[in-house]
């Protein structure tokens, strides 16, 4: 492979979609709705997509998961801003992006995305590259589901290097990083970007790995915890934690940031968002606490495999 397979990468995509949601919705019990979309002539992005969200179902209060592939004619700073010879080429990417918030406090939220982009400088050869990861944040801590989820992670990696996991955990506990807290998002999962080293047919073949593993590692999550009794206490930590997943989201990832400088579908981007959340200013929780454990234990740089 030469350059990137548009046609083979969308019908993975597209799939993978509809794998992940179908998988979701047989677990809940609800239905996501379908809005595929089409950008209009004239604007700065041009492309379609298909959008799926469920909303207030019995087990995810709100779980999104968008496909989008667009073309534009300048890439944005978010896209650069490692890759200063690209900036203002004309590009073409495509992707899946879910992020999945439950009900119950103890079913932690998910987040994965994948994705492929080529750009076409003015002078020079088109540039294509994938990137992607999956990353868990937990309201309250479980090691036994860490370690799971870790340890399916390293295995959607290993096939393609025992550098993989390890370097793509690193890289992952370094981008989901509130700076302005010092304090990580959640444990943490795999992350990469900017990926082509393994030549692009066999990158390709990493990005469908680590998308296929997604419900191999949050579906047995959830099933363990999706029906254990919470009160009012563990509802006000979920929301007050969901805060920082709002906070992260808009201030520093690239993701959002290339969606919105792109001239994307603001509903698309956005639908990472939990549906209620909740700001405490200078919480305390006593650190002997279930809620001060989180802090104290999860929210660190661990080896969890």
């Amino acid at each position: 492979m030469s350059k990137i397979d548009v046609a083979a990468g969308r019908q993975f995509l597209l799939g993978l979609q509809a794998r992940i949601t179908a998988s979701i919705a047989a677990l809940d019990g609800g239905a996501f709705l379908s809005d595929a979309w089409e950008k209009a002539p004239g604007e700065p992005l041009q492309g379609n997509g298909v959008t799926m969200i469920m909303e207030q179902g019995a087990v995810f209060e709100r779980a999104g998961c968008g496909f989008s592939h667009v073309r534009g004619d300048r890439l944005p700073p978010s896209a650069t801003q490692h890759r200063p010879e690209l900036a203002g080429a004309p590009f073409e990417a495509m992707g899946v992006s879910l992020v999945f918030h439950p009900r119950n406090p103890y079913v932690p939220t998910v987040h994965m995305n994948v994705r492929m982009l080529t750009a076409k400088p003015a002078s020079g050869d088109a540039v294509s590259w994938f990137g992607g990861g999956m990353d868990l944040t937990p309201y309250y801590g479980f090691e036994e589901d860490a370690a799971h989820f870790h340890a399916t992670c390293q295995q959607s990696l290993a096939p393609f290097g025992d550098d993989k996991y390890p370097r793509f955990k690193t890289w992952c506990d370094d981008y989901f990083y509130l700076k302005h807290r010092s304090e990580p998002r959640g444990i943490g999962g795999v992350f990469f970007d900017d990926f082509q080293e393994l030549g692009l047919e066999r990158s390709f073949e990493m990005m469908q790995s680590v998308g296929n593993a997604l419900l191999l590692a949050y579906l047995p999550i959830v099933e363990r915890r999706k029906d254990m009794p919470y009160g009012e206490r563990e509802r006000d930590f979920q929301l007050y934690r969901r805060g920082r997943y709002v906070e992260f989201n808009l201030v520093w990832d690239r993701g959002t940031h290339f969606g919105l400088q792109s001239g994307g579908r603001t509903e698309s981007i956005l639908l990472s968002m939990p549906p209620l959340v909740s700001w405490a200013y200078r919480r305390e929780d006593p650190p002997d606490s279930p809620e001060g454990r989180l802090a104290r234990e999860f929210l660190v740089r661990r080896d969890w495999v």
